[in-house]
């Protein structure tokens, strides 16, 4: 039998202005479009935008 799908899944959230990358958990059911979030990029070192990228 097989085992049912969770929820949660593994996502890359990708700098919009570096190639840096975090890699983090998003619940499928409360967030199905792509995350957005403010996080410190370390290349440019400063807060910018990652997008959610598959």
């Amino acid at each position: 039998m097989a085992a049912k799908k969770g929820n949660r899944i593994i996502i890359k959230l990708k700098s919009a202005e570096s190639g840096h990358t975090y890699t983090t958990m998003k619940n499928r059911r409360n967030d199905p479009s792509r995350l957005e979030l403010r996080k410190y990029d370390p290349i440019v070192r400063k807060h910018v935008n990652y997008r959610e990228s598959k």
